[in-house]
Parts: C-alpha cells; structure tokens; sequence
C-alpha cells in the first residue's frame, strides 16, 4: 500500500462566520500542497466552481461550503470551534481516498461551475403550474440546485412533452 498523500491539514484560525452568526469559518493549511489532487476532488459531487489557472475548488457542504487552495481549505458554516478539527481530519482522509483511487477517475481539466437556476430554467416546460408543488418554473430550478427538489416531480416533464434529450440535458447540468 502507498503511503498517504496528505498527513494531515491543521487548524490554522477561526473566524466568526458572517453568513450565520453563532457559527464559524474554519481555515486549515494541509501537510502538503493539494494542487495535484485538485483535479480529481473536482470530480466530486457537489462542486459549485472549479478554476484549474487559480488552482482553486468549491464544493457544497450542507450547510456551507469548502473551498480547497493548494495551501489552504477553508470551511464555511462550522457549527463551533470543537468541531474544526474533526472537520478538517475528515477532509483529509477524504482527499487521500480520493487520491489512491485516481485511476478510476477522469481529472477535470477545464473549468467548472455548478449551474444557475436560469440554466436549468430554459430547459423546464415554463408552464407555472404549481404542480411540482412550487409557484412558479424558475423556484422549481432553485429547489433542483439546492437538492430540495427532484426532476420526477414535474409532471410535465414526465409525459410526452419534452423528450427525453431533454430530460438527459437536465440530469446532465443537474450532476
């Protein structure tokens, strides 16, 4: 077995986070520059922006976010101090599992963005009917980006209307 590519990522500073007072922004410097594993961490679900040049990665972490530089990860909504640590050793067992399984992955290359809810709204049926249990289409996209939402409960989109490139589009941005 090789070993790790990360020892460990160590709490560097807490800051109050200003999102959601009450909570904190954890800030961590890894054991090793990440800027070689950052394109197999975009591979990841839930990754809301990827820039290759900076070298920088943002995924969705509920609630929050976690950003990864090659010399810093940064994570938002934290629920105190105490949990910091725990936080970041999960990370970095995280970036080492994904690291000993990049053989299986295809790294990203380009840039990458998690889609806005008028990219998933020009592909919806636009017919505000409610039925989704939303009040409008452009709310149903919302609901679909932050997951609280599947595409099955459009009706509309289930019967013979859109086709199914159309579905297959809309899974596609949707990851």
């Amino acid at each position: 077995m090789s070993p790790a590519f990360l020892e460990s990522i160590r709490l560097e500073r807490i800051w109050p986070c200003l999102a959601d007072p009450g909570k904190v922004i954890v800030v961590g410097s890894p054991s090793r520059n990440l800027a070689e594993v950052l394109p197999f961490l975009a591979t990841l679900p839930n990754v809301i922006a990827y820039n290759p040049d900076a070298p920088s990665l943002t995924l969705r972490r509920r609630p929050g976010l976690i950003t990864f530089q090659p010399e810093q990860v940064t994570i938002t909504q934290v629920a105190d101090a105490r949990e910091g640590p725990d936080l970041l050793a999960a990370l970095a067992q995280a970036i080492n599992a994904t690291w000993e399984n990049r053989a299986e992955l295809v790294a990203a290359t380009g840039r990458r963005r998690a889609p806005r809810p008028l990219d998933i709204w020009v592909l919806l049926p636009q017919t505000n009917c409610r039925e989704c249990g939303e009040a409008t289409c452009i709310a149903f996209a919302f609901g679909l980006i932050q997951q609280r939402r599947q595409l099955r409960e459009c009706r509309a989109l289930a019967g013979d209307g859109p086709g199914l490139d159309l579905v297959t589009e809309l899974l596609h941005l949707l990851g």
